[in-house]
Formats: structure tokens, sequence, C-alpha cells
């Protein structure tokens, strides 16, 4: 059960950000209301937002999730691989302190919390633009002693491997196509999203509960058949800069 929540502010300049998507000028004013319903709906499951101030000159710093992986021994405080990111994760470190022991991943690693799936007691560190073989295997050194296990899963499509694959419980992770028959994934049950609604692939299991994306009615066909509450989340906003659910806050 997660208790804990840390979000940042998005910025005025967070339309500066980096992003590969093409759907329109992303709206200030509704991305603030959107991401104050999105935290509202943490804190209705019973959990602590811890809530920061925007960050000056680093528009996609709002994208928390990329600064760190947190699980119940340690943070590994990450190094992200857009070099426009670089600095975000040493103003996430002091706050992540005051829950767990620290540590780092080092240069020449790189490694984006969106390319790290939790499963259980296992790690899927994707391999991406971001996430390089290095900062993989350092994240994998630390998980290790604590009786983590882990595997790296190259990421061809899409930014992170989260953006294409969730775990959302009773051993099942919910997929894209390109991901669906994917040797790594193979003893695991999949719902795997039509090509169409692939940017629902990214959805949170939070308390018991489905936080997924508005507007991807068979995705949401698919989770109602796992038993579990479901939210819908409106993100219009976040995805216009390559955002997805996941993105904006570390649970634990």
């Amino acid at each position: 059960m997660f208790t804990q929540v840390i979000a940042r502010l998005p910025g005025a300049d967070f339309a500066k950000g980096l992003t590969t998507a093409a759907l329109g000028a992303p709206d200030y004013n509704l991305i603030m209301q959107q991401h104050a319903d999105y935290l509202h709906t943490f804190e209705r499951l019973g959990i602590a937002v811890t809530l920061l101030p925007a960050l000056p000159g680093y528009p996609d710093a709002y994208f928390v999730e990329d600064t760190a992986v947190v699980t119940p021994e340690l943070a590994v405080i990450a190094r992200p691989g857009a070099a426009a990111r670089q600095g975000e994760e040493d103003s996430i470190e002091p706050v992540l302190a005051r829950f767990r022991p620290t540590v780092r991943i080092e240069s020449p690693g790189t490694l984006d919390g969106g390319d790290v799936l939790m499963v259980e007691r296992h790690f899927f560190i994707g391999v991406s633009e971001r996430t390089n073989a290095e900062g993989a295997a350092q994240l994998g050194a630390f998980l290790e002693p604590h009786g983590y296990t882990w595997q790296a899963v190259p990421v061809a499509a899409g930014l992170h491997l989260k953006s294409s694959v969730t775990y959302v419980g009773q051993n099942t992770l919910l997929i894209t196509p390109t991901f669906a028959d994917r040797p790594e994934f193979a003893n695991y049950a999949r719902l795997v999203v039509p090509a169409e609604e692939e940017y629902a692939a990214n959805t949170l299991l939070v308390n018991e509960h489905l936080i997924t994306p508005a507007g991807f009615p068979r995705t949401r066909h698919l989770l109602e058949t796992l038993g579990y509450p479901v939210i819908e989340q409106a993100v219009s906003e976040p995805r216009k800069m390559d955002g997805g659910l996941s993105c904006m806050t570390l649970r634990f």
C-alpha cells in the first residue's frame, strides 16, 4: 500500500519542455487544474502528498518520476538521460532523504524512472534513449542486496518502458501490441490495449484502485475485468508534453 506521494507543480514555462507529440499547444491553466485533480485522487485514496514548488529553468521538472526510483528499503537518485533535465535530481534528493536512505546513479550511467517497472519483487529496466545499459546495471546492483531481481528490456518504441507496459496487479500487465509478445513478459497475463489507445497503457495501480487516462473506453473495459475500482483522470495537457499518469509522481 502506498502512503506517500511526491509531486512538483508545473512551472509557467512547462510548454518549453521536451516533447515529440504533435497534439497542439498545451494550456497552462488547464494543466494546473488537471494536476490538482490528479493529486486530489491520491489524497482521496488516503495518501499523503508532498507538493514541491516549480523548479525554475527546468520545464519538465514536474515529471518527478524520472528523477528517482523508490523502494521500501532505499531511494535511488536517477541521472536523467536528457541533458536538459540533468540537475532535476539534485533537488529531489534532500526530499527523498527524509523518507529513505539514498544512493545515486553515476556517470556514465543514465537512468529515467519512467523506464523502471517494479512488479512485486522483480524490476524490468528499460534501456531506451534516456536510460543506458550502464544506468540499468547500476540500478540493478543497488537492488540486488535487498532481494530484488531485475532484467534489462530494450525499448525501441515509445519514450520510456512504462509508456508501453505497466503492472495492474494479479500477475497481469497492461501492455501495448508492440510489447505484448516480448519474451521478457511471457510469465505474466497480459491485457493488450488497442493500438489506437496505446497512451492508456500508462495506468497506475494504487491501493487496490486503477487510475487510468480519461477517454479510452476499450482500455477501461479491459481494466474492469480485474475487479478493481477504475478512476479516469484527465491528462490531456501532460500528454501534449509526452507525459503520462505515472510521470507526475513518486509513489511509495
